[in-house]
């Protein structure tokens, strides 16, 4: 019956092309952090552990434990163990050295090759001091803020697609070589981790270009929420991490970091396009919502490849540099625990690496639905005008900063509680999820078209904490691995983020800025109202949707059945006549 009327209704799309996206960008930031992060981990037990070496938290712990002086053969005593057993007997200190180190159960490639060749495979460890491992864990940030503006510059001529895919493909194809590295020499190891460092810089400012090309306005807090696929990177490498070391050899992480990688661009290349216009199977009805919400046009694409960048006015602007210090604070709170975490399980509280990558990924996992779970709070808010956009990015900077500097607060100061040190740990990590909701979509809120630029701007800065962090945790430890030296590591890292949430919360601003479109400050704004009525309106057609469906197919019915009435009628007039 509908194809003899012509009645043909378009159904809506069972999934939506940025549903896909979201999923794909997901795991694309769970990959670039596995990138990162499989360093932080695989050094606990690729260094030789320090024999003689009595790490204590006060004299009066000292005293706890049998004996005070150095001893060649006896392992590290951690700083929050006291062993139970009798000084005399000739297991003591053995329950308290937790070895992060054992024999491979399976040999890596790499060892079959030295031993082939006859070099050293360093059986006990590689003798590296805390200085040095300082430096192989933040050489990643060294040369990473140079390519953050270039990144957001790159994705506005070549897209997205080719920029977010390729960086993190190559950069997961080095972690291939990064085993035979170490074991070359440690200074080529860093020479390779800033190499990854440089190539991955582009991704957060090019992704933060498509974000502005594909999501309505009162979507971004929860599509922003996909880049905190890094913290499920974290979250579950770390446990997996700890697992493919115990089961097999810590050089089998490098190489499951190298094929995840490539799997993932594999479907990155087949499902993303850098444009709702550009994809093959994107649903009609999708894409004219996207355009609609956000004004793009044919007149408007042709403007935004036309519109020279406006530097100067995006440098001097303060809404720019309140979220700049905002995400210097937040990413030095976040680099800091989640880099040195696994280090402090370690030598504070003697946990193995099985244990170690459980706790230190927890919490990456609640930061992840914090983050989802806040988001919905924040679109609601907006969507409801319960709230206006400036103050609930402000509610996420409160969040993300200023909670997170309580709970760092109370991990300095939680001692040899290690339950107390993985709640203030989970707790003050957990928070930071906010930043999707905050600083983050803010950045987008500011300036849609050059979201990727500002983003790269501020990446460019607040990459900083990522190699300053872990040399200051050096200095502080070297040779000194006590409760009191990670109290002022802590310490340093809540005040910076209590003094820069402060000043965001004041001064933060997310309205559109007039530098974003080269159209009159009044005219500007248009685009970004025009995508709030349409998330409005786009509720109130979905619900006279069925109504008209049903009336339509009512009147056709109707139609037909008068139709038919009609035409028995007709025959009996002129049998008639």
């Amino acid at each position: 019956m509908s194809e003899k009327s012509g009645y043909h209704p378009v159904k809506e799309p069972k999934v939506l092309a940025r549903t896909v996206l979201w999923y794909l960008v997901f795991v694309g930031f769970a990959v670039n952090y596995m990138i990162r992060i499989n360093m932080n981990i695989t050094i606990v037990t690729m260094v030789k552990p320090s024999k003689g070496k009595l790490i204590v938290m006060d004299p009066a712990r000292a005293a706890l434990n049998s004996s005070p002086v150095e001893d060649q053969h006896e392992p590290v005593v951690y700083a929050c163990f006291v062993p139970t057993n009798d000084s005399n007997s000739p297991e003591h200190g053995k329950s308290g050295a937790i070895s992060l180190r054992s024999e491979p159960k399976i040999a890596s490639p790499e060892k079959l090759l030295l031993n082939a060749l006859k070099l050293d495979t360093k059986p006990e460890g590689f003798e590296w001091d805390e200085y040095e491992q300082g430096l192989i864990l933040g050489a990643f940030f060294w040369l990473h803020w140079l390519t953050q503006i270039p990144g957001g510059v790159l994705a506005r001529k070549y897209g997205t697609k080719m920029v977010f895919g390729v960086a993190n493909a190559v950069g997961s194809w080095l972690c291939f070589l990064m085993p035979l590295t170490a074991y070359w020499d440690y200074r080529i190891l860093i020479f390779l981790r800033v190499l990854q460092g440089f190539i991955c810089g582009v991704s957060w400012p090019a992704m933060h270009h498509m974000a502005g090309q594909w999501i309505p306005p009162n979507e971004r807090s929860k599509f922003v929420t996909a880049y905190l696929g890094s913290s499920i990177g974290v979250a579950l490498n770390f446990p997996l991490f700890g697992y493919i070391i115990s089961w097999t050899s810590w050089e089998y992480v490098f190489h499951f970091c190298g094929l995840f990688g490539t799997v993932w661009f594999l479907a990155w290349v087949y499902y993303v396009f850098d444009t709702p216009a550009e994809h093959p199977r994107i649903h009609p009805k999708e894409r004219e919502y996207i355009e609609n919400s956000l004004g793009i046009t044919e007149k408007s694409k042709q403007e935004e490849h036309q519109q020279p960048t406006p530097w100067m006015a995006m440098i001097l602007s303060k809404p720019v540099w309140m979220t700049i210090i905002a995400q210097w604070a937040g990413i030095w709170g976040l680099f800091t625990l989640m880099t040195q975490a696994p280090t402090y399980f370690n030598y504070i509280h003697g946990w193995n690496i099985e244990m170690t990558g459980i706790l230190s990924g927890i919490p990456h996992l609640c930061r992840m639905v914090f983050a989802y779970v806040f988001s919905i709070v924040g679109d609601h808010l907006l969507a409801k005008n319960l709230m206006t956009r400036t103050n609930v990015r402000k509610m996420g900077g409160a969040f993300c900063c200023l909670l997170n500097g309580i709970f760092i607060l109370g991990l300095a100061y939680s001692g040899c509680n290690s339950m107390a040190a993985i709640l203030f740990l989970t707790l003050a990590t957990m928070v930071h999820g906010a930043v999707s909701t905050g600083p983050l979509a803010n950045i987008i809120d500011m300036s849609p078209k050059f979201a990727g630029i500002v983003l790269g701007v501020s990446g460019m800065i607040t990459v900083v904490p990522g190699f300053v962090s872990p040399i200051i945790v050096g200095i502080l430890t070297l040779g000194n691995q006590t409760v009191k030296q990670w109290e002022y590591v802590f310490l340093l890292t809540a005040g910076m983020l209590l003094v820069c949430g402060t000043l965001y919360i004041f001064f933060a601003d997310s309205t559109l800025q007039p530098w974003d479109s080269e159209e009159k400050n009044g005219e500007a704004k248009v685009h970004e109202l025009i995508g709030l009525k349409v998330d409005i309106d786009k509720l109130e057609k979905e619900e006279e949707k069925e109504g008209s469906d049903e009336l339509e197919k009512s009147n056709f019915t109707t139609t037909v059945t008068s139709q038919q009435v009609e035409e028995p009628q007709q025959e009996n007039r002129n049998e008639t006549s």
